[in-house]
């Protein structure tokens, strides 16, 4: 606290500052500064709640900010983020509202989140998902989403299901896990194996991390509606209610 209170104290002297003259800025002495720096503390100590307050608008400002620059990025980034290549789709190919998802399959909230998509897209039929991979939880989450994208290349109906069942397992999820799933799906592990020997894929995993740093976008699962990004985990009566306001509005809230 005493360092956030000399934070403010330094900015409030400077704004003060910076509001004066040039000739009255010089005209302050030393006695005259400690004597400001005295009142400004005192007033801080007797209404400690100013510091509280002046935290609240500075982050409010920097959300604010953040999510102007936010929906510039995904104004720009429009195609990359819904009609990519690297974009897996799930529901509706031509559904009315398209939901992005950035996931990591080691990441436990993607897989409470899993629920939430497969209970939408089943009750929803013009909801359209896309699934960006996103590995950032280490090297087996790197290993996990590259052969789920030479799934998604050899047996793009299989996808689906290996994704579902891959980031629903419980435990870690690497290469092994990984190939041990579309072993149980009947694709063709050797030929998975071809692909990862040449680096398959790795670009378009540089690309969705790329886009990711663009929007600001450090955790999983996070979600791109609309002209908004939304990192945590919604819900599935979130974004019931996110889509309803799409429908209404074209935005995540209506009013």
């Amino acid at each position: 606290m005493r360092s956030l209170s000399r934070f403010l104290l330094s900015t409030l002297l400077a704004t003060s500052a910076l509001s004066l003259p040039a000739a009255a800025q010089s005209s302050f002495d030393d006695t005259q500064k400690s004597d400001i720096e005295a009142i400004v503390r005192a007033y801080l100590v007797e209404h400690p709640e100013v510091i509280v307050e002046a935290m609240t608008a500075l982050r409010d400002k920097q959300d604010a900010e953040q999510k102007v620059a936010q929906a510039g990025v995904i104004e720009s980034a429009r195609e990359a983020l819904t009609n990519a290549p690297e974009g897996m789709v799930l529901g509706n190919p031509d559904g009315d509202v398209t939901i992005t998802e950035f996931f990591d399959y080691n990441c436990g909230y993607c897989r409470q989140a899993l629920a939430d998509m497969t209970e939408l897209i089943e009750e929803d039929d013009e909801i359209r998902f896309v699934l960006k991979e996103f590995p950032i939880l280490g090297p087996g989450s790197l290993e996990a989403s590259r052969v789920a994208m030479a799934v998604r290349d050899l047996s793009p109906d299989d996808y689906q299901a290996f994704h579902t069942t891959l980031l629903g397992k419980r435990g870690g999820a690497d290469k092994a896990s990984a190939l041990a799933v579309a072993e149980d799906l009947g694709i063709d592990t050797a030929k998975i194996e071809e692909k990862l020997a040449v680096s398959a894929n790795m670009g378009a995993l540089q690309e969705v991390q790329v886009l990711a740093n663009d929007l600001q976008i450090n955790g999983t699962p996070t979600y791109v509606i609309g002209n908004e990004v939304l990192q945590a985990r919604i819900g599935v009566d979130g974004l019931r209610t996110i889509v309803a306001s799409m429908r209404e509005c074209g935005a995540v809230s209506c009013g």
